[in-house]
């Protein structure tokens, strides 16, 4: 397949998300470069089913080069902390939603057995080989609807691994037959590393919160 263009429909996308930052904030849309990228990107993760520069590239025939796709993900002043919110007032708005349920749920994601530069990577047990890899564990707030089922927030979760090598040095004296008050106590959790239940609650009113802002344009009706 080759990626010459936008999608006729992703780029339709593209316009009425400009339109709704430029009335959310003036200033705040895409360039045209910008638009460019984020059309190229999209229907490249569509036709390829995967967020990958190489992929994107090849789709292209080079016209779409690595270093320059990577580039403006890495370096352009994109409002990152809009689109998705944006984006999901779109889709209310498209199809006339105006309640649903806040629910979470959890996605781990395997990455490179090597990384150790992706955000709060650690090792975690693969279940489909029954071995172990690098990989993420996104904590998703999802609205939940009559018609569609939609992520308004994510999260990214990490053990501590301080905890994590206590609980695993514990285990191995336990079956060595040490007892418990010979064995070392178990460490605080540090507040950098939060359980999967607190980062679902405690950012469930920073979320909401940011949506309500855009109830000072009645741009859509609250289901909270």
């Amino acid at each position: 397949m080759l990626m010459n263009a936008p999608a006729t429909f992703i780029q339709s996308y593209i316009d009425n998300l400009n339109d709704a930052l430029n009335q959310l904030k003036p200033g705040a849309a895409l360039t045209r470069i910008q638009a460019a990228w984020l059309g190229t990107c999209l229907t490249g993760i569509l036709l390829m089913n995967s967020v990958c520069w190489a992929k994107f590239e090849r789709a292209s025939l080079g016209d779409c080069k690595v270093a320059a796709l990577s580039w403006v993900f890495r370096k352009a002043s994109i409002p990152w902390e809009w689109l998705l919110r944006v984006s999901v007032v779109l889709i209310l708005k498209r199809y006339g939603i105006t309640e649903g349920v806040l629910a979470f749920d959890e996605s781990d994601r395997a990455r490179s057995k090597s990384t150790k530069r992706i955000y709060k990577v650690y090792k975690q047990k693969h279940k489909g080989s029954g071995g172990y890899v690098n990989g993420q564990t996104i904590v998703l707030l999802l609205l939940v609807t009559s018609s569609i089922t939609v992520p308004v927030g994510f999260f990214f979760y990490m053990p501590d691994p301080a905890l994590k090598q206590w609980d695993k040095e514990d285990k191995r004296l336990k079956k060595s037959g040490i007892a418990k008050k010979d064995r070392p106590i178990k460490p605080e959790r540090d507040s950098a590393y939060p359980t999967k239940t607190e980062i679902a609650l405690g950012n469930v009113y920073e979320t909401t919160s940011r949506y309500k802002l855009f109830l000072r344009n009645r741009t859509i009706i609250p289901f909270w």
